[in-house]
């Protein structure tokens, strides 16, 4: 079962205070704060991802898996998705504990591959002999 538009449009609108936003992510969301990924929302429920934040903030959550064989995250139970205060504080200290995610390598850089998938390596193509040389 997939999320609703009217659950991520509630926890879009909770969230308002801070940079977030959804994108759909393997047939559920993920949830960003700023450039980091705090979070997924699957099966209209939200999962805060693992981080060093406080054990305190996050004490009213429930560790669960957000899909079958997923590592264990923190489960929002209903009451405290209400809470806008705590859930902004929540996920704003998440993405504050959490490593900004590793630049990606334009495409394009690194060796190039031939649809066969062979390596190109510049040269002629004989095992990098160089010219020269019949059969």
């Amino acid at each position: 079962m997939s999320s609703s538009k009217q659950f991520i449009a509630f926890i879009e609108d909770q969230l308002g205070a801070l940079s977030v936003r959804t994108a759909p992510m393997f047939g559920e969301y993920g949830v960003y704060c700023d450039v980091k990924i705090v979070g997924l929302i699957c099966d209209d429920m939200l999962f805060i991802k693992p981080s060093s934040v406080d054990p305190a903030l996050i004490s009213g959550t429930e560790p669960a898996p957000p899909y079958p064989g997923a590592k264990l995250y923190h489960r929002v139970p209903a009451e405290l998705l209400e809470n806008r205060e705590w859930l902004s504080s929540a996920i704003q200290s998440t993405a504050d504990a959490l490593p900004l995610p590793a630049a990606k390598k334009p495409k394009g850089v690194g060796v190039a591959r031939h649809a066969g998938g062979g390596v190109a390596t510049g040269g002629t193509g004989r095992g990098g002999r160089g010219g020269g040389g019949g059969v």
